[in-house]
């Protein structure tokens, strides 16, 4: 009897005596690969995407897209692997995006953008900017949302902490950007006085020239004695709004002109821009009082597991408590997508295995227990097999990974 080749490997592997060995490997193999795979929500799929922005300042929107935008779009068209472009043409201001076929590497990808800009520099038109280039990609979404607020510090200083909490977690493994949202920014403002400036016959420029030229550290040198090198350096840059207030604008006739002799200098905030705040709910289930808050997201690094990235973060915000963090201020966790991903994961492997027990009873009410133990031995190491297969090559458990599985 002709067994075809599916019947031909079926009965060799049962004849095989180590048929149970390779069925218990696989098992194995099959945990093994439940532990190593990274876990996070969205897939590792290449779709290379970069934003190429060009400033043209003065110039209004119909003159920016006649000078800048179509020239551009002509240009990025030629790149090979670019399968859409989005073209914004502002106020003094282009920004293009460039989308590249799927599958395409990303490296390579900005490579040949790159490349054709600097080809191409004597295109760009008189008064506009050389190109910014950034490029974006999937792990750019971020993983991790910490929020700090507290009802006792302004937005200054909630900033001014989430900066020191940012410093510490660009320290842990895998960490790759990292954004601030809302709070307020430190800024020196110098309000220029007209007549003052007028009456020692300077203009604003001539201040903003002094600060632009206090506020710098250069290198004027070198001394070499005895075999030993000191570097000289001069100038610094200025921290506090007394130092501000001492720049010499201009010495004429000999007597330094300061800028607090035409103009008030303060310690403030810049305008700000956005405003974020908390509100969670008190003990009697009420929403509770709007608190200020700054919000520090976090993303990971290409291939990194995502819960193994917020594990680590979380461990060092955590060790920062009490010193960087003041015990008045409370962090809270907004968005953890390696918390979600690993639920996510391990309800889909407890559903399979109910499943897997339900099909096997099942079977063994209805067709006994031989056909019960091959459902209940072949279906186990078949997926096993599935995930050991993911991870050699390299997938991720994420949404798309999962929907497969389940619909498999």
């Amino acid at each position: 009897m002709h067994l075809g080749l599916s019947g031909g490997i079926a009965h060799a592997f049962v004849n095989a005596k180590l048929t149970p060995l390779l069925v218990i490997a696989a098992v194995l193999l099959g945990l093994m690969a439940v532990v190593l795979l990274p876990r996070e929500e969205e897939p590792q799929i290449n779709v290379p995407m970069v934003d190429v922005l060009v400033g043209m300042p003065g110039s209004a929107v119909p003159e920016v897209e006649e000078r800048v935008v179509r020239p551009l779009e002509n240009l990025l068209w030629e790149i090979p692997g670019v399968e859409y472009i989005y073209s914004t043409a502002r106020p003094g201001q282009a920004l293009a995006i460039v989308r590249f076929k799927v599958g395409e590497p990303v490296d390579l990808s900005v490579a040949k953008l790159t490349q054709k800009l600097s080809a191409n520099y004597e295109r760009i038109p008189p008064g506009a900017t050389p190109p910014l280039i950034k490029p974006r990609g999937i792990d750019d979404v971020p993983i991790l949302a910490l929020t700090l607020h507290s009802a006792r510090y302004d937005h200054q200083t909630l900033r001014r902490v989430a900066k020191e909490v940012e410093t510490a977690v660009k320290r842990v493994p895998q960490v790759a950007e990292t954004t601030i949202i809302g709070g307020a920014r430190r800024q020196f403002r110098v309000q220029l006085d007209p007549q003052r400036l007028a009456a020692r016959g300077l203009a604003a420029g001539d201040v903003i020239n002094a600060l632009a030229a206090a506020n710098a550290a250069n290198q004027a040198g070198r001394l070499i004695d005895h075999n030993r090198t000191v570097l000289v350096e001069t100038g610094g840059f200025l921290h506090e709004a007394h130092e501000v207030a001492a720049v010499v604008v201009a010495a004429p006739g000999g007597v330094p002109v300061l800028v607090r002799d035409v103009a008030t200098v303060a310690d403030g905030t810049a305008e700000p821009t956005d405003y974020t705040f908390f509100t969670g709910k008190a003990a009697s289930g009420k929403a509770a009082a709007e608190e200020s808050a700054v919000t520090l997201s976090i993303a990971k690094r290409p291939g990194a597991n995502a819960i193994d990235v917020s594990h680590a973060v979380l461990r060092e915000v955590e060790a920062l408590k009490g010193t960087t963090i003041p015990q008045d201020l409370t962090v809270t966790v907004t968005r953890d997508y390696g918390e979600t991903s690993a639920e996510k994961a391990n309800e889909l492997l407890w559903h399979m295995g109910i499943a897997v027990v339900s099909v096997a009873v099942l079977i063994l009410v209805l067709l006994g227990w031989r056909a019960s133990a091959v459902v209940a031995i072949a279906i186990p190491a078949t997926l096993a097999l599935t995930l050991l297969v993911l991870y050699l090559l390299g997938y991720t458990l994420n949404r798309i990974t999962l929907f497969a599985l389940i619909f498999s």
